[in-house]
């Protein structure tokens, strides 16, 4: 595999990555991370290891609310206490205000994205994340999927300084086209 070189100086700010899950925001955080030799933290992951249980469990063991209010302090501490980190949040995250704010302030924002029909594909095919993750709708995989997005777009939107089809691109290219858009910005 080749790499484009990478530009001389990278932006002082974070990265967030956003967008529904399936769309790579873990595994494209990993390549920048390395790529620019950052922290990268993983929302979802944080707040599993602070709350000591799956995400399915919290949700299903306390419910939404309380999984949002420990994704709003998790994502809070990790923005404060590691400033120029690449942060891949949870898909939910854009829900709430705080979180939308916190995001902006952060850094450059990346919204990766999926026909909801590749999206599909993706979780079915990767067991393990049907299985920790919560149903968020009583529809299947591709409705809820509409559904959850019709909710989320204008969210991300608002939210986004670069937008990044991933379903016809390697996690290598996705993470090269963020980092083509985030050093060209001022």
């Amino acid at each position: 595999m080749t790499r484009d070189p990478l530009p001389q100086s990278t932006p002082d700010r974070g990265l967030a990555l956003i967008g529904y899950r399936g769309t790579g925001k873990s595994t494209v955080g990993r390549i920048l991370s390395d790529r620019l030799s950052r922290p990268f933290l993983d929302a979802d992951l944080e707040i599993e290891a602070r709350a000591g249980r799956s995400i399915r469990a919290i949700f299903a063991d306390w419910g939404e609310p309380v999984f949002r209010d420990w994704e709003e302090r998790t994502l809070a501490e990790l923005t404060e206490m590691f400033p120029d980190a690449i942060v891949a949040t949870g898909g939910g995250a854009v829900l709430r205000e705080a979180n939308r704010r916190r995001i902006r302030e952060f850094g450059h924002v990346a919204w990766l994205t999926a026909d909801p029909s590749e999206l599909a594909r993706r979780l079915e095919s990767d067991r393990r994340d049907l299985g920790e993750r919560p149903a968020l709708t009583a529809a299947g995989t591709i409705a809820e999927i509409a559904q959850v997005l019709a909710v989320r777009r204008p969210l991300y939107q608002g939210l986004a300084d670069t937008v990044i089809e991933t379903g016809d691109k390697s996690p290598d290219e996705v993470a090269t086209a963020i980092l083509g858009c985030w050093m060209r910005r001022p």
